[in-house]
This record gives structure tokens, C-alpha cells and sequence, in this order.
């Protein structure tokens, strides 16, 4: 059986860092009444010259350089992002260009918060079905593009940056067992848009818009739904909580993962963190945090980790991969 199995990591963060204190000189808000709701205290902001696709393409390279790989030996990149350079094209294709990289293909996904995870996603059907054998998947965002910087509920709350991961094909035979991805579960629900968007677009306003959140509502539909896709997934693949080693979860709000944490019934021990000095970058949360942990050594050959996110769409799902 064909197995995508992760070969390396890469992440890239902007140099710009923006404490809670930069929101208290506009803003009715603190750094305490930030860390005390969110568990965030910076986060990176992308330079005024900087796009999504520069970000990208930096976490892109370090994750290659990581995995011992060129840019001519992938065969595809998938990008997941809500905040592209241009309508069209792809920031895929920009990676692409970027890196040098003149065969394969290369394409965008988009599901906000959970984009990663759909990319996970893609990126080892790609390689199941024999399309792809090495397949680079990104999650590249800059949020700090489409803030309403009025509104204290949603722009203390994000921040820009990158990750990527180099998947390549190995041997398996099938059982949870193998190294690789094992399981993935996605979902979504576009009755709860309203809850988490945009309020413009190329079809609607013709502007960019503003991101717009009703934040308690998204809390309690986060919770449940993300340890439901996770218990979801861990089926699939055969295993149960008391198998997970590491739960890499979508980086948006530290109240957020420690529920998740104890509905799943694992100890905070066993969960990435980096909430507190990237805030929430989307897209680009998840592979920050499983670059993050892989540079400081977390990960051991044989892990089960498991990632997880939920975004605009509603759109949320899950990964169980063997490291």
C-alpha cells in the first residue's frame, strides 16, 4: 500500500513581532485581557513589500532543505491559503515559479482555518493513487491584510506566517502500523457561514472585505467538532486516544485547545503549542506547529500525531500520521 510519509519540515515567520501592547494604544484592551482569553502575547506581522507567496516560498525552502530534497524532485505543491496574492493565479504556481521548479503541478485549497488539513488531505490522495510520489503542502497566509483593526474581538487574534511539509511515497502494508498518513476526516456545513467570513470578495463587493467573527459561537462549535473529527479519524486508522503521542491542533485560541484536550483525554503534555508567539495564522498554524515541535526535537520515528482545525465554512477535519 502507498503511504505518504512526512520527510521534512519548514516554516518562516515574518521579522516584524507585535506584542499585545501595540492593541492597547488603539484599543479598549490589554495585554492582559488578550492572554487571559486567548493565550496569546505576539504574533508576526508580514513587511508592507511581503506576500503571501514570499512567505510561502521561504517555508517551502526550509522544509526541503529539511527533507534533503530539490525543488526538481516534487512532483506536486499544494498550497492551502484564504489570503492570496492576486484572484488568480495560484500562490501554488508563484511557489512554483519561485523554487524553479518547471515540472509537476501546483494548485491552491482553500478552507480557511482548516486549510492544511484539506491539503494533508489532497496531498495523500495524491500519492495513494499513484499521481504524485512527492507532493510539498503549504499553508501560507497574511491575515494581517484583512483586519478590521477597530475591532478588538478579531485583530488581536491573528498573525502571518508559513509552514510546509515534504510528503514522499513509501511502502506500507496497510495496517496503523505503517509510518505516514494513516487516516484523514473532513467536513463541512455552509449553514454556519455567517459565523466566520470575509465581508467582501471579487464576486460580492469587489473589495477584499474585513474579516467578521461571532467568537462565542465559534468556541462552542469548535470544541465539540474538533474532537469529534479527531476521534473520527483516529477510528479510521484503526487506533484511540490512548494511542496519540502528540496532538498538533489548529493554533487559534489556547481555551480552544485545552477543551479539545480534555474531550479527547489528553494531557496538555502531549499538545503543540505555539498560540502564544504566532496567534493564529489560519491556514498556516498547523504546519508552523508541526515544524516548530520537529525543530525542538518532539517528534520521535513511530509517533502518532494527530492534526486537527476548523475554519470558515464551516470547514473542519483531521489527520492521523505515523512519524
Amino acid at each position: 500500500m502507498r503511504r505518504a510519509v512526512v520527510r521534512g519540515t519548514g516554516h518562516y515567520l515574518p521579522e516584524r513581532v507585535v506584542d499585545n501592547d501595540f492593541f492597547a494604544q488603539t484599543l479598549d484592551t490589554s495585554d492582559e485581557w488578550i492572554r487571559s482569553r486567548t493565550g496569546i502575547e505576539r504574533r508576526h506581522f508580514a513587511a508592507d513589500d511581503q506576500r503571501t507567496s514570499d512567505l510561502a516560498i521561504a517555508a517551502a525552502r526550509a522544509a526541503l532543505d529539511n527533507a534533503g530534497m530539490q525543488a526538481d524532485q516534487i512532483d506536486a505543491i499544494v498550497l492551502a491559503t484564504s489570503t492570496p496574492d492576486f484572484t488568480f493565479p495560484s500562490v501554488a504556481t508563484m511557489v512554483q515559479a519561485g523554487l524553479g521548479m518547471t515540472r509537476g503541478f501546483a494548485f491552491d485549497v482553500q478552507a480557511v482555518c482548516a486549510g492544511f488539513v484539506f491539503a494533508l488531505a489532497n496531498a495523500d490522495g495524491l500519492i495513494r493513487s499513484g499521481q504524485a510520489d512527492r507532493v510539498l503542502v503549504i499553508g501560507a497566509e497574511t491575515f494581517s491584510r484583512i483586519m478590521d483593526w477597530t475591532d478588538r474581538g478579531t485583530c488581536v487574534l491573528f498573525g502571518d506566517g508559513a509552514g510546509a511539509v515534504v510528503l514522499e511515497v513509501a511502502d506500507g502494508d496497510g495496517s496503523s502500523d505503517d509510518r505516514g498518513i494513516l487516516s484523514t476526516d473532513l467536513n463541512s456545513d455552509g449553514r454556519y457561514k455567517d459565523l466566520l467570513h470575509v465581508d467582501g470578495g471579487v464576486g460580492s463587493t469587489g473589495t477584499a472585505g474585513v474579516l467578521r467573527m461571532q467568537g462565542n459561537l465559534v468556541f462552542r462549535h469548535a470544541v465539540e467538532k474538533l474532537a469529534d473529527t479527531a476521534h473520527r479519524a483516529l477510528d479510521k486508522a484503526g487506533l484511540d486516544s490512548d494511542d496519540v503521542d502528540w496532538l498538533v491542533p489548529h493554533q487559534a485560541n489556547l481555551r480552544i485547545i485545552s477543551a479539545t484536550a480534555q474531550k479527547m483525554q489528553l494531557p496538555m503534555e502531549k499538545v503543540v503549542l505555539t498560540v502564544a508567539d504566532h496567534g493564529n495564522t489560519s491556514a498556516a498554524s498547523i504546519p508552523l506547529a508541526l515544524s516548530v515541535a520537529d525543530r525542538q526535537g518532539k517528534f520521535q520515528e513511530g509517533d502518532v500525531v494527530v492534526a486537527e482545525g476548523i475554519g470558515g465554512g464551516l470547514s473542519w477535519g483531521s489527520v492521523v500520521l505515523r512519524w
